[in-house]
């Protein structure tokens, strides 16, 4: 019987303040674990537009345990315009809406938990020394959600410009007990690191993968395209390569294309998913002495989850705005 709708619609601000980074992570975490047992979810689709330059990304997810699904949708570019993201999630069991959130602001918060999740999975236990390339947005999101998953003792953080790292470094001085310090190469953070995430749009790759020490963990969120490869194809020929989906990585894992087409590698290169490891169905690090890789390029396994998260807090909350959907059998009629 068709019945009339209602979703809740979120802006931006009203969700900003709704968790903290680790209710993030146990979030991202929780649904990375159905992944792993099963849940579907698909790679990003971009559409490029030519004139005026631009693109339009999606992905999608089902969560089921969770009871939510959805998908992330975001426009960029477009004559220097700028970039707008939006996220409708359903109940999984019913197809019911129940909200629409403007996604822009808790963009690096799910990020970063996807980046910690990884850390969580393959970074050694008594990691203590974190180098960070990138100052941005993205990397204050991947620094916060990290902090959470290991006790570092000591931050460093690189990036080209030296004011932007310096105020980084003083920014997460206020916010994080360890210590943060800005430093003037990526070889300099990378020195002693036993974590390492990079949160750059980089094309080309931001460090020496001979740096890396024996033990390193490496996250990267900046692989989102065939020619973004932060990571060198050194790296990704010396780790133990973990992706957030399997199928994504011929198609836009940049760093892992680049070290296909320069042949260190084949495709059995990758290990198992980040679910099968939360999961328990694949193994995670396996010895002190490996070097492991997260590719954080994307999925909508952790805007599902964490959009439904703040969905439920909002609504308990009384935050939003009702909004009315027709079913299509009593909309969809051609009149």
């Amino acid at each position: 019987m068709p019945t009339d709708a209602t979703a809740l619609f979120l802006q931006s601000d009203e969700v900003a303040d709704l968790a903290d980074p680790a209710e993030y992570v146990d979030a991202v975490r929780e649904g990375y674990r159905q992944r792993g047992e099963g849940a579907p979810a698909t790679p990003r689709t971009t559409l490029f537009s030519d004139e005026p330059a631009g693109m339009l990304t999606g992905y999608l997810a089902i969560l089921p345990d969770t009871g939510a699904m959805g998908g992330y949708t975001y426009a960029a570019g477009f004559s220097g315009r700028d970039a707008h993201f939006t996220l409708p999630i359903f109940d999984s069991d019913s197809g019911d809406p129940l909200a629409v959130l403007d996604g822009a602001s808790m963009n690096p918060h799910k990020t970063g938990a996807a980046g910690a999740v990884g850390v969580d999975a393959l970074a050694r236990r008594d990691a203590s020394d974190l180098a960070v390339i990138g100052s941005g947005a993205q990397a204050r999101g991947q620094v916060r959600a990290t902090a959470t998953v290991r006790d570092f003792d000591r931050i460093e953080v690189y990036s080209p410009t030296a004011d932007h790292r310096e105020s980084f470094a003083a920014e997460m001085n206020d916010d994080l007990d360890p210590t943060v310090a800005a430093v003037a190469s990526p070889a300099a953070a990378i020195e002693g690191a036993d974590v390492v995430i990079t949160a750059t749009d980089a094309s080309e790759p931001v460090f020496d993968g001979d740096l890396l020490e024996p033990g390193t963990h490496v996250t990267a969120m900046g692989q989102y395209h065939p020619e973004k490869n932060e990571l060198d194809a050194t790296t990704i020929e010396r780790a133990t390569y973990v992706p957030d989906l399997r199928e994504r990585v011929t198609q836009d894992a940049g760093s892992f294309i680049n070290a296909l087409d320069a042949g260190v590698i084949d495709e059995d290169h990758v290990h198992a998913e980040l679910g099968d490891i939360v999961a328990g169905n694949a193994p995670g690090r396996q010895s002190p002495k490996e070097i492991t890789v997260f590719d954080s390029g994307g999925t909508a396994i952790e805007t599902v989850a964490a959009g439904h998260m703040l969905y439920e807090r909002a609504k308990a909350e009384g935050r939003g705005e009702e909004i009315d959907f027709a079913p299509a059998s009593k909309a969809l009629t051609g009149r």
